[in-house]
């Protein structure tokens, strides 16, 4: 079992930067991949990027490609997402994903078994 815990969401301005956390408060996903998906109001929720168990490989949705770093720190047990040059589109919930069944290419929720409750990014205009 793995309980995951988004943070780093908030208000900020459109241009500006963003780095969301998350981190296994329970249990550890150093073997898996992990992957970020968002969901904005009255949308499905969306594949952004992922990383592979051991953080040498990455993998971004087309949209977001150039704005998006995701990285990990093994030692912390926690991966990262950088946001840059934020826009107002950009205004999700933000979720981090990981499970035995997930891979670092794949993009469906379903490969997902653990999730974490979600941070808010709010982008002003």
């Amino acid at each position: 079992q793995v309980q995951l815990v988004e943070s780093g969401g908030g208000l900020v301005q459109a241009g500006g930067s963003l780095r969301l956390s998350c981190a296994a408060s329970i249990g550890s996903f150093s073997d898996y991949p992990v992957a970020w998906f968002r969901q904005a109001p009255g949308k499905e929720r969306e594949f952004e990027a992922a990383i592979s168990w051991s953080g040498r490989q990455t993998y971004y949705a087309d949209s977001v490609k150039g704005r998006l770093d995701i990285s990990r720190d093994k030692v912390k047990n926690t991966v990262y997402l950088q946001v840059n040059s934020i826009r107002p589109e950009d205004t999700a919930v933000y979720y981090c994903a990981t499970g035995e069944r997930a891979a670092v290419t794949a993009t469906q929720t379903e490969r997902f078994d653990y999730w974490g409750q979600g941070t808010q990014v709010t982008v002003s205009s």
